[in-house]
């Protein structure tokens, strides 16, 4: 299913990213059931890789998501280590701090979003408009800003695991519709090259009958050695039986009658 493709178009169906107003209406309808998923590394536990440059926040945040049922895969100063440990895991989601050493989190999401590898959700001290632009333009599926909440972040990461999933299996299914239509597309070329051959074939057949017919009248040839002189001919000297027998047609069919006047 077209990799690129599939980051361009989840871009342009992603919403903006979520509010914390948003946020805090999906914690009260969610409750924070923990539901189990398959797939997720034999645990049941959805699977994160975290990716902030300040070890203390890191290690809070490690210890949040453990607390609330999340398999945490591995864990990264910078952006280059979370492209790397998300490259290598390939997690449900990607929590990704904004201001990183060596490669930000914008240029990381954005890498990883245009693999398509996994959902990234931001964590940002700020909330500036033009950062959160940034921020979706690179593929982040919501933000979240500090400090770091229960109430904003699990949800935030509910969300974007949800967001992704229904973009690819839409983008998916998309796929699969284009495969079908390309196989009919296909299938239909194929009918009518037969259609085609089948149509030359009886077109030639009755240009070889008339030249047969004709040689049979002016040549005193018998059916089967006209027909057999016209396939010989053709063999030998490699010229199609329908451009021969038109030959013969020009030749013979359009002859006048003699005028007994003369």
């Amino acid at each position: 299913m077209a990799t690129t493709k599939k980051t361009a178009q989840a871009q342009d169906t992603a919403d903006a990213a979520l509010t914390e107003g948003e946020l805090a209406a999906v914690a009260r309808d969610s409750g924070h059931e923990e539901q189990e998923q398959p797939g997720r590394q034999g645990t049941g536990k959805p699977t994160v890789i975290v990716a902030e440059d300040e070890s203390v926040n890191r290690m809070d945040l490690v210890a949040m998501l453990e607390d609330n049922g999340y398999q945490v895969l591995g864990e990264a100063a910078n952006g280059e280590e979370a492209i790397e440990l998300t490259r290598k895991f390939r997690p449900d989601v990607v929590c990704m701090d904004v201001k990183m050493p060596r490669m930000d989190g914008i240029a990381a999401a954005g890498t990883i979003c245009d693999e398509n590898i996994a959902p990234v959700v931001m964590l940002t001290a700020y909330s500036q408009p033009d950062l959160v632009r940034q921020a979706t333009g690179a593929g982040a599926m919501a933000y979240v800003t500090k400090p770091y909440e229960e109430s904003k972040l699990l949800p935030a990461l509910e969300v974007a695991m949800g967001r992704f999933a229904e973009i690819n299996d839409l983008l998916d299914s998309v796929e699969r519709s284009e495969s079908k239509l390309q196989e009919a597309q296909d299938e239909l070329k194929k009918t009518e090259e037969k259609l085609k051959k089948a149509e030359d074939t009886l077109e030639e057949r009755k240009f070889v009958d008339r030249a047969k017919g004709l040689l049979m009248d002016k040549a005193d040839f018998s059916e089967q050695g006209a027909f057999r002189w016209i396939q010989k001919t053709s063999m030998d000297q490699r010229i199609p039986k329908k451009r021969l027998a038109m030959a013969i047609i020009a030749k013979y069919g359009d002859e006048k009658p003699a005028d007994d006047n003369e």
